[in-house]
């Protein structure tokens, strides 16, 4: 049978609420072989979103324990250690039968008027159709001018063009935390020469360990987004990225950072 991913992710992200602190959302139907990163982010920021009435999500911190399993739910528990006027923090906690698989803490604000400026270079014009991209677990269209998957040692940049299709305005900071945690160990792999993503589990073995991603400004989806990353560093079996994200006008929404595993056998 074949899976309508973009309906089963949106469907993922519709949690159940347990109690008062507590969620359940379902897993993604894909054929992976552990639970996605990305599932995890999206589903925490839902949760997040749900503690706490009346400010939107600004930051998301987690760090991944161990392997989820494919298939099982994951039950969301949160704890709201400080809740002011303007700002919130949620704690929460990913369980699966086996044990705790994540964690994270979220930073929630009431947006506020004041001076707007930021220091971001403009983005380069938005590849053509001939550049589409197929990245699997990203049930929408995405474009890249460089391959990310090269033989070549290329520098440890890449810029990936996606548009998420249009959601709920509420679904957006969970869809893009998705987006964000799917090619920055390819970033890190770019300079290693022979060696791409399909060597995973052979040439080497990589998992998320944290991911971290900021919102800077409220923003819906159904519009091209500019992923722009950067590896400065791969050393003593991890990497670390980051990256940011614009629109096509160059308007900074957010900006986003990873540390991986990446072990050569």
């Amino acid at each position: 049978m074949t899976i309508d991913l973009w309906n089963d992710l949106l469907d993922c992200l519709d949690l159940t609420a347990v109690d008062e602190h507590t969620f359940e959302g379902r897993s993604q139907r894909l054929e992976y072989r552990r639970l996605f990163g990305g599932q995890l982010l999206a589903q925490f920021a839902c949760a997040a979103s749900r503690s706490v009435t009346g400010k939107e999500l600004k930051s998301l911190h987690a760090q991944f324990l161990r392997e989820g399993r494919t298939g099982e739910p994951v039950r969301y528990e949160a704890e709201v250690p400080q809740q002011g006027r303007t700002f919130a923090t949620v704690r929460l906690t990913a369980r699966q039968q086996h044990g705790v698989i994540a964690v994270a803490n979220a930073g929630l604000h009431t947006w506020e008027e004041g001076p707007d400026r930021q220091s971001a270079d403009p983005p380069a014009a938005l590849p053509g159709p001939e550049r589409r991209v197929d990245l699997g677990l990203l049930p929408w269209e995405s474009r890249a001018a460089t391959d990310l998957d090269t033989e070549k040692a290329e520098p440890a940049v890449h810029e990936l063009w996606t548009r998420i299709p249009v959601a709920p305005r509420t679904a957006a900071p969970a869809l893009l935390s998705y987006a964000t945690d799917l090619t920055a160990i390819g970033t890190a792999l770019r300079p290693v020469a022979g060696v791409t993503q399909a060597d995973a589990g052979t040439v080497f073995v990589s998992a998320v360990t944290a991911h971290t991603v900021w919102f800077h400004r409220p923003f819906t989806t159904g519009r091209w987004l500019l992923l722009r990353q950067h590896s400065p560093l791969a050393a003593h079996g991890r990497c670390f990225g980051r990256g940011d994200v614009l629109t096509e006008e160059g308007e900074l929404l957010a900006s986003f950072a990873q540390e991986a595993l990446l072990r050569f056998v």
